[in-house]
């Protein structure tokens, strides 16, 4: 197969799985489970309303996003003439496109194959309607166009990666795999000025724009988190706790639940402390170093977090793609892995949530299984860029080799 059929082959089926998830994002088509879209024409309208009077819904505790949500909440005023929810989908759908272009684009040439954008092409309707009835997706629009710049742009890699940080946070962490030196200090120093740039434009442009900085301190532990599944097997011997809805999300509520939502912050400490570390020490960059870096962290984070919410997975689906660009990353089995979790997480949200919820055994075996996913898929990620980029640097005299930093400034392919 040529590189050109492969690419329309990648393109038709795109177009067939997202006609069927705007179907059923529309209600052509009803699948069973919670409404998921409700996020879309109901909160999300809210807020665009509050928005549109010069305030950001602070009163709102569901409202816990950087200042630049805003312009994802308010998005569907660029189609006047949809209702806000119908604009909201095509918008979605829109930078599932730009995504999909990005990296049969990126995937051109020596080094490159296509396997990254087949990810997408799979991942997005392995997720299911939650990919579009969520802003996640444009927020993984930017990451991947952030890295994916930054293998020619480091300084458009640090403005997009403050961009994305400003509107979901996550997307700073594309930065953990900029190459030693020049490229470093010229991401680093884009995003910091962007963001207090930006920052400041919002702080004088609406009242409220930081409030998200203290916004997670109360979260508590999520039914569909790592930490959860202590509960789930509490409930199995008569835990006396509760779920209940809790800062926009099905959370634990009762006994020793302070007590894990704690040591679920002090793992996401530990991981930020490996991630530390690993930059540190790690001498050898090439050319997949970056998104294989972000792959790895976001994957740390996701993984060690309160909250594990659906949508996540789209994030992680996103930088997998940007992996598999390159032929030399090593995260092949972590993509895939992070593939199967995010078909389970279809599966356990929102087609069996009920089952999760009520912690039978349905439900319990779900969350095992994900979960069980995301930190096979973590362990996994992380080994294999500390041996390609710390021990296997080490093994052949410490220092970065000339060839490996070429690679790693190598332009993309025309």
């Amino acid at each position: 197969m040529t590189g050109s059929t492969g690419a329309r082959l990648a393109v038709a089926v795109w177009a067939l799985t997202r006609v069927a998830l705007l179907l059923c994002v529309t209600k052509v088509i009803t699948l069973p489970g919670p409404d998921v879209t409700s996020d879309v024409s109901v909160i999300y309208h809210g807020w665009s309303e509050v928005l549109k009077t010069g305030t950001y819904p602070g009163s709102d505790v569901t409202w816990q996003y950087p200042p630049l949500a805003a312009l994802a909440v308010l998005s569907p005023a660029l189609l006047p003439f949809l209702d806000y929810a119908s604009a909201f989908f095509v918008l979605a759908f829109v930078c599932d496109l730009l995504v999909l272009g990005l990296l049969l684009y990126a995937g051109r040439g020596d080094g490159r194959w296509p396997a990254g954008a087949w990810v997408w092409v799979a991942g997005v309707p392995l997720l299911g309607t939650t990919a579009y009835a969520r802003y996640d997706v444009m927020v993984t629009a930017v990451a991947v166009a952030a890295l994916l710049a930054g293998l020619r742009h480091p300084r458009v890699l640090g403005a997009l990666a403050a961009v994305g940080a400003l509107l979901k946070v996550w997307p700073a962490l594309v930065l953990a795999g900029t190459a030693r030196g020049r490229a470093t200090r010229t991401a680093w120093t884009a995003a910091a000025v962007t963001a207090a740039g930006l920052l400041v434009v919002c702080t004088v442009a609406m009242p409220g724009a930081l409030d998200f900085l203290g916004s997670q301190r109360d979260r508590g532990t999520e039914v569909e988190s790592l930490g959860a599944l202590v509960f789930h097997v509490a409930r199995q011997f008569g835990w006396q706790g509760r779920v209940e809805l809790h800062y926009g999300s099905l959370e634990f509520l009762g006994p020793h639940v302070p007590l894990v939502s704690t040591l679920a912050l002090g793992l996401s400490v530990l991981a930020f402390g490996w991630l530390l570390l690993w930059r540190l020490r790690a001498r050898e960059f090439g050319v997949s170093t970056p998104a294989d870096a972000a792959f790895a962290a976001v994957l740390l984070f996701t993984t060690t977090s309160r909250v594990i919410s659906p949508q996540y997975m789209l994030w992680l689906v996103g930088l997998a793609a940007v992996c598999l660009v390159f032929r030399d990353s090593r995260m092949v089995l972590p993509a895939g892995l992070v593939l199967v979790a995010t078909g389970v997480t279809q599966w356990e949200f929102p087609l069996g949530f009920v089952h999760v919820v009520t912690s039978d055994a349905t439900g319990v075996t779900l969350m095992f299984l994900r979960n069980g996913l995301l930190v096979a898929a973590t362990l996994i990620a992380c080994r294999r860029l500390w041996r390609q980029t710390v021990t296997g640097a080490a093994g052949e005299g410490g220092p970065a080799t000339r060839s490996g930093l070429d690679r790693a400034t190598e332009p993309v392919a025309s």
